[in-house]
């Protein structure tokens, strides 16, 4: 068990990190929206910041997902619970109270028919399973609550493009990265078996590419499920700790 200390560690670290990729979503979020004056000479910039909003949304998913976890602050549900439904809302205007539930099934019992997040009739196959998992995901709700924010965004001077530039387009992009990194390729099936029970396994790729890719969640995706309550930028650290100690955890 963690030490107290080591608890309080972890957390503030936590939320210097949730800070720092909120701060940065914030600042294009509103910038790319409300004050972007769209030229030839600007258009190679947005598309730089939606590929960097793309990844800001998926590090706001992660650390909701940590919430969901209880990881982000140990012992304090309500701020787990807030920091999570204020990522989600921000990244996608999700529901932390739908997700949570969702997401613990998906751990209690991973590439079943009983796991919302994995697709019985195409363990190998991304396309039919992404629109399974976007279907399972994005609710009427959801799209209720995007239309009324745009409303109130159009009604405060912003322009349709730049909503769809600088906050759908990226929000598409997350999904499309957080499935095929932290879901599809940790959990499809391949030839060789899964190690354990918890059917998920890790990859190779260097801690930059790493974090580029999902935030640790793919390459490290076997460790989060030995460990779901270790936050996302110490999941290396599990591996590390398991190869000294001539333990495989994360098979590839």
């Amino acid at each position: 068990m963690a030490s107290a200390s080591t608890i309080n560690r972890d957390t503030r670290v936590n939320a210097l990190l949730a800070g720092v990729i909120g701060a940065a979503w914030v600042a294009i979020h509103v910038g790319g929206i409300f004050f972007w004056q769209w030229s030839a000479a600007t258009a190679p910039l947005a598309a730089l910041l939606i590929a960097l909003q793309a990844w800001l949304s998926t590090g706001l998913f992660i650390v909701a997902h940590d919430c969901m976890h209880g990881s982000f602050a140990p012992g304090h549900p309500r701020a787990n619970r807030v920091v999570g439904t204020l990522c989600l809302a921000a990244y996608a205007a999700l529901s932390f109270r739908a997700l949570h539930p969702k997401h613990h099934a998906h751990h209690a019992a991973p590439g079943t028919e009983d796991d919302p997040d994995f697709h019985t009739g195409a363990p190998r196959d991304p396309l039919r399973w992404f629109v399974r998992f976007f279907s399972g995901y994005y609710t009427h709700g959801q799209i209720v609550r995007i239309t009324l924010a745009a409303l109130v965004y159009m009604a405060l001077g912003a322009s349709l493009l730049n909503i769809v530039a600088f906050w759908a387009i990226p929000a598409l992009l997350a999904l499309a990265q957080l499935f095929f990194f932290g879901t599809f390729l940790p959990h499809r099936h391949k030839d060789a078996p899964f190690a354990d029970d918890h059917r998920a396994r890790g990859n190779a790729l260097s801690p930059l590419a790493s974090v580029a890719t999902c935030f640790h969640f793919g390459t490290y995706h076997h460790e989060h499920h030995l460990s779901p309550s270790t936050p996302w930028w110490r999941l290396p650290r599990l591996r590390s700790a398991s190869t000294r100690a001539g333990v495989r955890t994360a098979p590839r």
